[in-house]
């Protein structure tokens, strides 16, 4: 599995773990799925590990993946970001085709995929 999780993306995951309550077993669950321009929706829950779910270790982190979330996350850069308007996660995928929709702005330079904290939501 080709991830890269950025330092600021690793502490907010672990915030979350931290403070989700979640059991000794439970980690970052982070389900990705195609949306958007180019882009991706996602969601994320402090849980244990499901039945064919992918767990990584990341420096002690516990990163839950379910099967479509490795396959389109493979390569890709998972950053975190804050800015005065807004704060989230953004994918930088290498490999991402330019937008043809022109039903959305660019997010950010050419491969990067902003996903504001607005559109992550934490499963109930």
């Amino acid at each position: 599995m080709n991830i890269t999780i950025t330092p600021a993306a690793e502490k907010f995951m672990r915030r979350m773990v931290r403070f989700g309550g979640g059991g000794p077993e439970a980690g970052f669950r982070l389900e990705v799925s195609a949306g958007g321009c180019s882009g991706y929706a996602s969601e994320f829950n402090v849980e244990a590990p499901r039945s064919g779910d992918a767990t990584l270790d990341w420096n002690g982190l516990k990163l839950i993946l379910p099967t479509e979330s490795r396959l389109l996350l493979e390569g890709v850069t998972i950053d975190f970001a804050e800015t005065p308007m807004s704060s989230g996660l953004s994918f930088i995928n290498p490999n991402a085709a330019a937008c043809g929709c022109s039903t959305s702005a660019p997010a950010g330079p050419a491969g990067v995929t902003a996903v504001s904290i607005d559109s992550i939501r934490r499963k109930a």
